[in-house]
């Protein structure tokens, strides 16, 4: 390859952002796609400087073909790949349960990885699913030029993100309707002094505490942001400490709101050990509906998102987007939850 060549390959933009596609280096090597793909394969007639060129942009790239650009997807076999947050937490694996039930009917297999909540593991798992899966579905807090980088042309589906918020496919979970059963039902057994245990960044507040807040204001209650803590995680040592920090402000507080139900369980543990009862001084409410809740005494109110349903919906769009549909952006792209009354309140 001539000097100039070698020197404009070296300088190009792409070579320094995130994952190329084989459109880029398709642009680069002045060519089609299907020459790169030709090229990349071995297949088909090609001129061997042609070749060369393509397969130098790639290197000058990085670019790392697909398992589909590869071609070793099979007619009707399709890879799922799933990244879940936090295997740990009992709320994840029963969503990877969702997507399991839903893909094995229709014969496609999924590959799980795990992001524990850190952006390096999460970056690490869309680089290594964007070459060995035909679709992308999880948690992923990256923002959507940087899945652009990793999974660009392939189908991905995020998992509690708004449709209006990416444009990828999503399932959004309806907080706003979750908490205004929750905060309804706490008002109608009459309490108005009601607290949260968020789990967010500091200085911020989760989706889920904004809403909180909206419905304390549109029910006339007493409750400013004061009134919204943040836990250490989302946990049951997370809501123990920031129960203690809201009794801590406000000691008259009667009922309470978790993230989640692990974190309104350890809630509770912390107000008995303060001697508080549950419900008669404080009513405790969770958020996410596990098995677990139903087993600890009291048994907890809940918010129960259909985690099964979340996977089914999921699924759903994937097949939509493979079959070259755009993703769901009405009812197929929410869930709801919905309030389960038990001895907590």
């Amino acid at each position: 390859m001539v000097g100039g060549k070698q020197e404009r390959l070296a300088r190009h933009p792409l070579k320094r952002a995130g994952r190329a596609t084989i459109l880029d280096v398709a642009s680069l090597a002045g060519v089609s796609r299907q020459t790169v793909s030709r090229a990349i394969n071995d297949k088909g007639e090609i001129d061997p400087a042609t070749k060369e060129r393509v397969l130098e942009a790639a290197r000058t790239l990085d670019y790392r073909p697909s398992r589909h650009a590869r071609g070793l997807r099979r007619a009707g076999s399709v890879m799922v790949g799933l990244i879940i947050s936090d295997l740990a937490n009992p709320y994840f694996p029963e969503v990877a349960a969702g997507v399991l039930e839903s893909a094995k009917p229709q014969g496609w297999n999924v590959t799980v990885c795990e992001s524990r909540n850190d952006a390096e593991e999460e970056r690490a798992a869309l680089d290594l699913l964007a070459r060995q899966a035909d679709a992308i579905v999880g948690y992923c807090d990256s923002d959507d030029d940087v899945l652009d980088q990793y999974a660009s042309g392939l189908p991905v589906v995020l998992l509690e993100r708004a449709p209006d918020e990416t444009r990828f496919g999503s399932v959004g979970i309806d907080f706003a309707a979750g908490m205004r059963q929750g905060v309804a039902h706490l008002t109608e057994r009459g309490h108005r002094r009601i607290g949260m245990l968020d789990c967010a960044l500091p200085g911020t507040r989760s989706p889920r505490g904004e809403y909180f807040l909206a419905e304390a204001r549109a029910h006339g209650l007493p409750v400013g942001p004061d009134w919204l803590v943040l836990c250490g995680g989302h946990s049951l040592a997370g809501g123990e400490q920031a129960l203690e920090e809201l009794l801590e402000r406000h000691p008259d507080v009667t009922a309470v709101v978790g993230f989640n139900d692990l974190v309104a369980i350890g809630g509770m543990r912390a107000a008995r050990r303060r001697g508080l009862r549950v419900p008669d001084d404080i009513a405790f409410l969770g958020v996410d509906g596990l098995t677990l809740g139903e087993l600890v005494e009291p048994a907890l109110s809940t918010l129960c998102i259909d985690k099964r349903q979340v996977g089914r919906l999921a699924v759903e769009q994937v097949a939509q987007m493979l079959e070259g549909k755009e993703p769901a952006v009405g009812e197929g792209a929410w869930v709801v939850p919905e309030l389960i009354v038990r001895a907590s309140t």
